[in-house]
């Protein structure tokens, strides 16, 4: 490993948001993060933080939020092993989990977007305020924190906006560098010491000259997940003043929004990139895995993934390749907790993307024996329902109805291949019914 690379901090992003880890799988992550290097945690809670008073409206209802004394546990076991934890709060795009609630609905930049905050408004200010008070209030040990400031959509559309914007002179750029300075401010008021990070890409069409004035308040976290790299744009920013800077790669969650499987390959790739302009650079670095949605992937030791850091993940994860599923089948044992989980999704994705399952309906039985001609004159033979029903009952023991904390991952991706299925066996139970027929129920 390069020398640069072993003092630098290395970071793993925890977006709890849609797919939240039960407290005690998550603090195992923590353990396995640790021992395959990493010394940090960034912490995006949003609607799994417990919010109190005129903010608990913000607790998620889908799942009850961690509580208070789970995450003190979280940061318990993140300080024993030596990793420091900066919060990530958003705090002008991505507000989705609170711009939704209606009490809040005034503060959207444009109604129709539930991720923008509107700018110029008192309010917005004191709710972003109240949202960091209270993360900060219960990690008292966290020097830095993150601001977010990501994808802010919208901006300048609303008619607040439009009418700031009308002033000659003006632009959205320097809208939205008022609000993150005025964020930052705000925050430095009650926490003079504390570190600020953001990310950077609504600052990367910005001048360096534009970008100055934030040189001072905010670090730059920059997120790109390709294996194309912006060198000239970390240049552009060290000339704008911003000497220290973060690098973002990713191990899962950046790919397509449908995703349920990780290409492992392509996240160790843009790892690797990350690490060369790390090492030329200085620049910390930080994995980032957004939970939009449910994903399995494995982590990538630092600096390199050479064949001795391939031993180490295969010891630990049980696989190099979450794609390959004889590997999976096949696997030695090991300590990764979410081992036999990462198996039976990829067995079940597979499945579920079988050509054999998701076009049933041109089965021969189906399309020689059970047309609609053949349901509406009732001339259905019931040896050949019983083929069709073996069929359809072979791909559906084959399938593995997941646990209800991923419930909504089984309604995206698995109901709506098994109810066509299902449709077809009740179809053929009412042909045979309406044709005096004895048959088994259909469940």
């Amino acid at each position: 490993m390069d020398l640069s690379l072993r003092s630098c901090k290395k970071f793993v992003h925890l977006d709890l948001k849609g797919a939240p880890p039960r407290i005690g799988y998550l603090i195992e992550l923590i353990q396995l993060f640790a021992d395959l290097g990493a010394n940090g945690l960034l912490i995006e809670y949003e609607d799994m933080f417990p919010y109190e008073g005129e903010l608990k409206v913000l607790q998620s209802t889908t799942q009850p939020p961690y509580s208070r004394e789970e995450i003190v546990s979280i940061q318990d076991a993140a300080n024993s092993r030596g990793l420091e934890i900066i919060p990530l709060v958003q705090t002008f795009g991505h507000l989705e989990f609170v711009l939704k609630h209606e009490v809040f609905r005034d503060l959207r930049e444009v109604d129709y977007c539930l991720g923008t905050l509107n700018p110029h408004r008192d309010g917005g200010d004191k709710l972003v305020q109240d949202m960091l008070q209270q993360i900060m209030k219960l990690h008292p040990k966290s020097t830095s924190l993150h601001i977010g400031a990501d994808e802010v959509y919208m901006l300048g559309l609303g008619d607040e906006s439009k009418q700031w914007l009308s002033v000659p002179g003006r632009s959205v750029h320097q809208m939205f560098l008022s609000h993150v300075i005025k964020v930052a401010k705000g925050i430095q008021e009650s926490s003079p010491n504390l570190k600020l990070i953001m990310w950077d890409d609504m600052l990367r069409s910005m001048s360096p000259e534009t970008i100055k004035v934030l040189s001072y308040l905010v670090l730059k976290m920059l997120d790109y997940f390709t294996c194309t790299f912006p060198v000239m744009l970390m240049e552009r920013y060290t000339s704008a003043g911003m000497l220290q800077q973060w690098a973002a790669s990713s191990f899962k969650g950046s790919t397509t929004v449908h995703t349920c499987v990780t290409s492992t390959q392509r996240h160790v790739d843009n790892h690797l990139q990350w690490l060369k302009v790390a090492s030329s650079l200085s620049a910390d670095i930080e994995l980032q895995g957004i939970n939009a949605k449910l994903t399995i992937a494995v982590h990538c030791d630092s600096g390199g993934f050479t064949e001795e850091a391939q031993k180490k993940v295969v010891k630990t994860l049980g696989t190099v390749d979450v794609g390959d599923t004889e590997r999976l089948s096949s696997r030695t044992s090991c300590s990764f907790a979410g081992a036999k989980l990462a198996e039976l999704i990829v067995k079940l994705t597979s499945l579920l993307e079988s050509t054999e399952l998701r076009h049933f309906q041109n089965n021969m039985f189906v399309r020689g024996w059970f047309t609609p001609y053949h349901k509406q004159k009732k001339t259905v033979s019931p040896l050949i329902v019983q083929q069709i029903k073996t069929q359809a009952k072979i791909g559906e023991m084959c399938l593995l109805y997941l646990d209800s904390t991923v419930q909504e991952w089984v309604v995206q991706h698995v109901t709506p291949v098994l109810e066509p299925l299902h449709n077809l066996l009740r179809d053929t139970e009412t042909v045979l019914n309406e044709m005096g027929l004895c048959t088994e129920s259909i469940s």
